[in-house]
């Protein structure tokens, strides 16, 4: 279950070690409207080796022509949307502007090399990391950081942070988790599904989505209980979910919801504390799960979970 941004560049390291020099682009600022947050990367290695997205449009194709023409040297801070007239011939929505460096790594320079294998670890082991810039040199300093924040420019100097995939466990596989795992796919979390009836597992067929049986606290212990895990619970009987929460909640996972009313979900808070989860513990649940928007049907609050997670991520971010 690995991030996008881990996979890009793994396979950066994957070209570099095939001998081939591989361009770094990345997303440093945005004004208006673009169609990709800062952050976002692209890798490039010639024709054919590609992989990642600025813009999904004309900007890529404007800066792949320039980097196979050998016009541009590195690192390059680049802007495209500047004015209308190159907004709309780029695709960039509303006017919108965005900036771009693009760096340089060789397959003759080990010590490139190793920077990105520290990242590619780091990212491979669950571990946020920052990656610093200097933008007249070229050269990365790397920090382990505990979470990661947003991409920040200062004078000659960008930060940027890197972290794992966000890891999400749908506990109960009814039809209330294909929706929420299927909108949740959608926005790039890594879904898992546990239940512990067979006849529940046996109709589960969203295929993208593995289905584990067992008992959901060992799955949350093995496999959800860090600083980039979800853990929501939707089967409603107690004897699965309570046990799912209890392991959540007492561990560093950072998401934890249950769907149910109310009522039921104030006695679920009064049965953790029977038994021996401590007040602040029990009051990092989410529960009812989601955001409150009237949601009745199964879509309505997969969409509530979602709008939830996406508003606590942002602010997460921001905090940082």
């Amino acid at each position: 279950m690995h991030s996008h941004d881990q996979e890009l560049l793994e396979r950066a390291l994957g070209w570099l070690a095939q001998g081939r020099d591989v361009w770094l682009c990345t997303v440093v600022a945005t004004w208006g409207s673009s169609p990709r947050p800062a952050g976002s990367m692209m890798i490039w290695a010639g024709p054919g080796f590609q992989q990642g997205s600025l813009s999904g449009g004309c900007v890529e194709e404007e800066l792949l022509a320039q980097l196979a023409t050998g016009q541009q040297s590195a690192p390059a801070l680049l802007q495209y949307g500047v004015t209308r007239e190159e907004s709309e011939r780029l695709g960039l929505p509303c006017g919108g502007t965005m900036a771009v460096l693009a760096e340089q790594l060789s397959a003759m320079d080990r010590r490139q090399g190793r920077a990105l294998e520290q990242v590619v670890a780091a990212l491979a082991a669950r571990r946020c990391i920052r990656r610093l810039v200097d933008l007249d040199s070229g050269e990365w300093t790397l920090e382990d950081i505990s979470l990661a924040g947003p991409l920040t420019r200062r004078g000659s100097q960008l930060s940027h942070d890197l972290g794992p995939a966000y890891r999400m466990l749908l506990v109960g596989a009814g039809e209330l988790a294909r929706w929420v795992a299927r909108l949740a796919l959608t926005l790039d979390y890594r879904v898992v599904v546990t239940d512990p009836r067979p006849e529940m597992r046996d109709q589960w067929d969203l295929t993208e989505v593995p289905c584990l049986g067992g008992m959901p606290d060992d799955v949350v212990r093995e496999q959800f209980c860090d600083a980039h895990s979800i853990v929501i619970t939707l089967t409603h009987d107690p004897r699965i979910d309570d046990m799912a929460l209890l392991e959540a909640l007492a561990a560093d996972t950072w998401y934890v919801g249950a769907l149910g009313s109310r009522r039921t979900s104030g006695q679920r808070r009064e049965r953790l504390l029977q038994l021996g989860l401590e007040r602040s513990a029990v009051d990092r649940l989410h529960a009812p799960v989601g955001l409150d928007i009237g949601s009745k049907r199964p879509p309505e609050i997969a969409i509530a979970i979602l709008a939830e997670l996406t508003a606590l991520r942002a602010r997460r971010g921001a905090e940082q």
